[in-house]
């Protein structure tokens, strides 16, 4: 076990290391900084002057290692558009964020397993195939469209929800909260739908794949042979073996909804750091960028790091196996 959780660790600082050389790099081909920070008025003399400032005229590797060993301590440099250090921005915008993929990912993870063991169970029923009638439309439309929709529809149309915004937020610490206010938890509801929906669907007919498919298997009808209730078949047994694999899917799609909140964020105007990215690439906020992006692959990093020792602990098959080599 513990070679095998210092093995996947190594995986993982190799794997953030080559994202934010690739991130780092690909920021040299956005712009210039300077451009947007400088006005018309600018001399040769203020460009050479800012550029040393900001550490520019350095090569590449330097400015690098030093991105690199600041991050390492929650540093991640002064953005070039505001002025204010890198970490504190993030954090004002990060409580946004990471409570509109809490509810994102409790939304698909408790509707779309319930969904698919659903499904699976009453699978020739009219409610069952409307249900997987009705998924197509969020397996298929993208994530903008799907948020337009519901904007038009329930905020222009029907004028029950707002349409953009985070609503009333109260600090508790430092952190911004909207939960304890109506109206911070009236403006979850359509961006958490919104960035959910896929990600629902996706869960639910994979969960029902797998649960149909561990119905047929033997001991389910030995289960049923030996007279246990049929609720205790489906859920005691057949849910149980269904949710292993599930869990690798299931991991990948939380990193999903921390990543992919940029869109949403966008349609809703919702405050979080994915809007915030789509500013700094704007005014070409290098800085800004960089942090976000090796903040999401740390978050994805971790999420599967944890997923996969979740798999470790669950099948015993990769317990034999790592015994065996």
């Amino acid at each position: 076990m513990l070679a095998y959780v210092i093995r996947r660790v190594f995986h993982s600082i190799v794997v953030l290391l080559a994202v934010g050389l690739v991130a780092f790099s690909m920021f040299r081909f956005v712009g210039d900084p300077i451009d947007n920070m400088l006005g018309q008025e600018r001399t040769q003399a203020d460009i050479d002057r800012l550029r040393t400032q900001l550490g520019l005229d350095q090569p590449f590797a330097i400015q690098y290692w030093k991105f690199l060993s600041g991050a390492a301590e929650g540093n991640f440099g002064v953005s070039y558009r505001q002025g204010r250090p890198v970490s504190d921005i993030i954090s004002e915008r990060a409580p946004a964020t990471l409570e509109l993929a809490a509810v994102s990912g409790l939304f698909a993870i408790l509707l779309g397993i319930g969904l698919g063991v659903f499904t699976a169970i009453r699978r020739n029923g009219i409610a069952s195939n409307l249900i997987m009638t009705l998924s197509l439309v969020g397996v298929s439309l993208p994530t903008f469209l799907i948020g337009i929709l519901l904007i038009y529809v329930f905020s222009v149309e029907l004028d029950m929800l707002p349409s953009f915004g985070r609503g009333e937020t109260v600090m508790v610490g430092y952190w911004s909260t909207g939960f304890l206010t109506k109206s911070g938890l009236v403006a979850l509801i359509l961006p958490a739908i919104t960035l959910g929906l896929y990600q629902m669907t996706l869960i639910m007919r994979l969960v029902r794949s797998e649960m149909l498919e561990v119905l047929r298997q033997d001991y389910i009808r030995f289960a049923r042979a030996r007279g246990l209730r049929e609720r205790v078949v489906n859920f005691r047994h057949a849910l149980k073996n269904t949710l292993v694999p599930v869990i690798t899917v299931t991991g990948l799609q939380l990193g999903s909804i921390i990543a992919f909140a940029i869109i949403t964020e966008t349609v809703f105007q919702w405050p979080g750091v994915g809007l915030l990215f789509i500013n700094a690439i704007h005014f070409v906020d290098i800085p800004v960028m960089a942090a976000y992006l090796m903040l999401i692959s740390v978050m994805f990093v971790t999420i599967n790091l944890v997923v996969d020792l979740l798999y470790f602990a669950i099948d015993p098959r990769l317990r034999v196996d790592g015994r065996s080599t």
